[in-house]
């Protein structure tokens, strides 16, 4: 079972949801967080149970990123409106950094989170013990 955040930006929280709701059956078998209204928005169209932090503009993504730091995160699904300035957009960028550093697999559209879900599903993301063996 891996820890898997759900972050995404206004416009792409409808995509979110639809990607919950199109792998529930997969997503279900992991422990999920995410950002407040993200996570409500999640939660109630697919019943997934999600630990939900604060929203992103309250410190939801900070929140997420220090389980991040503490290696309590295993996968992060970020669905970026990369079109839009945001004004948060200093804080995702040091976000990716972080999981960069941690080496934190990260889906920032649609089409990378279908890969890491599909390659989850398969086992393929055991990565934590080739890079840390116990």
């Amino acid at each position: 079972m891996l820890n898997i955040a759900l972050i995404a930006h206004d416009s792409k929280k409808e995509l979110m949801v639809q990607f919950c709701i199109a792998y529930c059956g997969i997503l279900s078998k992991h422990t999920l967080c995410a950002t407040g209204t993200t996570g409500k928005m999640v939660g109630e169209a697919t019943g997934l149970r999600i630990q939900r932090y604060l929203s992103g503009s309250q410190g939801g993504g900070e929140q997420i990123a220090a389980r991040i730091s503490c290696n309590e995160i295993d996968i992060l699904l970020f669905f970026r409106d990369p079109i839009s300035a945001k004004p948060s957009e200093p804080k995702d960028v040091d976000l990716l950094r972080l999981c960069d550093v941690h080496n934190i697999p990260i889906a920032t559209n649609i089409a990378t989170a279908e890969a890491l879900i599909h390659a989850l599903e398969r086992g393929d993301l055991d990565w934590r013990e080739i890079v840390n063996p116990t």
